[in-house]
Parts: structure tokens; C-alpha cells; sequence
């Protein structure tokens, strides 16, 4: 997850925001005070890659991330060894998770975390699992998009958007007009339809830069928003 420093507004049924971030050679702490005290699984990654100079709005962006989870992010950490890097990952993160879409912030968490099942990724299910539980107010709902999202009691139009989301995930090549056909009967709009591919899209990436390097979630993750 990132947080974006200029938070945009978002359109639609977004419900509520939850930021990723991440920090500099900073500690860690999860949003709860208690999980400050949390001493974090490093390396962050397998690759001992040495941090570039932070210029100015790096530096910013990381001291908000430590001032508003109490912790940096370590897949911010993770590409902090290449400021060009970095700012294309960010950016990326905060048009398509953040920006305005008719798919809410939850919605498009939900996707994150069906994709990063199908691929069984440690890092991105920890971390947008915990976003999961934050947006719904429901611990259970986040267990089940782990798990399995089928599992789910979920509206229509969300099972339509995570079955289209694995089967991108899974079988991209099987992807046709009937599957876009089924989002649009099920209310989503041409720009809807980019917006879930994008996601499913960059999470298939994330995953795949997390397996290669053994990115590492911040441990304060497994704590958060655990009860309702």
C-alpha cells in the first residue's frame, strides 16, 4: 500500500482510504501504538541493494509515511535504491489505487488481494489483506479474499469483478468479449472495465518483483484492523 502525501479524491463508492507507505532506513511501527514496538523481518528483500540519495519530496513522503502508520512500507523501501524507480512505482500505485474510479478504494483492494492469492504472494497478501480489513470493517471479509474470495457472501457485481480479475490472473489468453460482457451486465462502465484490468495488471507485476526479491511485509500488517 502507498501513501499518497496530496491524498486525491476518489469518485464513486469508494468507502474510505487507507494508505500504503513506506519510509527510509526508518522503524516501523503499525498503526495501533502497541505495534511499534514490533521489531520488523529484515532484509526487506534478498538483494542487498543500497539506498539512493533521497532527494526532497522522497524524504517528505517517507517522514509522512513514519508520521501517519508509524512505520515506512518496505516495498517503498525495497525500490528506494533507484529514485527514478521509485517514483514510477508510486505514481502508478497512487493513479490506479487512489485516483478517482467508478470501482471504490475497496473494490480495488479486493482485486489486489483475489490476484495476489492466485499467485500465493506473501508480501501482497499481508499488506493489502490488512487494507482489506480496514476499508470493510470486517476482519472476516479480509480472511475470506485471502483465502478464497469465492467464499465470500459478496454483491454480484464484486463476484463478476473478481472472476474476471483471476481469470486475467490465470488464463489471460482465454480473456473475451463474453467476459467483458458479464461486467457490463453486471453495472460496470467501459472505464470501469480498463480500471479492473489495470489493477489486476499491475498486482500480476507486484507479485511477481515481490516472489523474485522475497519482499518482506512490515509486521505491523498482520495486526491491523483484527477486530470490527
Amino acid at each position: 500500500m502507498v501513501l499518497k502525501v496530496k491524498s486525491s479524491s476518489r469518485a464513486g463508492k469508494s468507502k474510505s482510504a487507507t494508505a500504503e507507505k513506506t519510509s527510509t532506513p526508518a522503524k516501523r511501527a503499525a498503526s495501533p501504538a502497541a505495534a511499534a514496538h514490533l521489531a520488523d523481518d529484515q532484509p526487506a528483500i534478498a538483494l542487498p541493494l543500497p539506498p539512493a540519495p533521497f532527494d526532497a519530496a522522497t524524504e517528505a513522503y517517507f517522514n509522512k509515511c513514519q508520521e501517519k502508520l508509524g512505520f515506512v512500507p518496505n516495498v517503498l523501501q525495497a525500490y528506494a535504491f533507484d529514485m527514478a524507480k521509485l517514483g514510477a512505482f508510486s505514481a502508478m500505485y497512487n493513479d490506479l489505487m487512489l485516483a478517482p474510479s467508478g470501482l471504490s478504494k475497496l473494490e480495488r483492494e479486493m482485486i489486489a488481494v483475489a490476484v495476489s492469492s492466485v499467485n500465493r504472494c506473501y508480501y501482497c497478501l499481508t499488506a493489502h489483506g490488512a487494507a482489506v480489513r480496514q476499508l470493510s470493517g470486517d476482519p472476516v471479509l479480509g480472511e475470506q479474499m485471502v483465502m478464497n474470495y469465492r467464499a465470500a457472501r459478496l454483491e454480484p457485481r464484486q463476484r463478476a469483478m473478481l472472476d474476471f480479475a483471476v481469470k486475467l490472473t490465470e488464463r489471460p489468453h482465454e480473456i473475451e468479449e463474453a467476459d467483458r460482457a458479464v461486467l457490463r451486465a453486471a453495472g460496470f462502465s467501459e472505464r470501469d472495465i480498463w480500471d479492473i484490468g489495470a489493477v489486476t495488471g499491475f498486482f500480476n507485476m507486484s507479485n511477481r518483483i515481490a516472489a523474485a526479491t522475497d519482499m518482506r511485509p512490515n509486521l505491523a500488517y498482520h495486526s491491523q484492523a483484527r477486530h470490527p
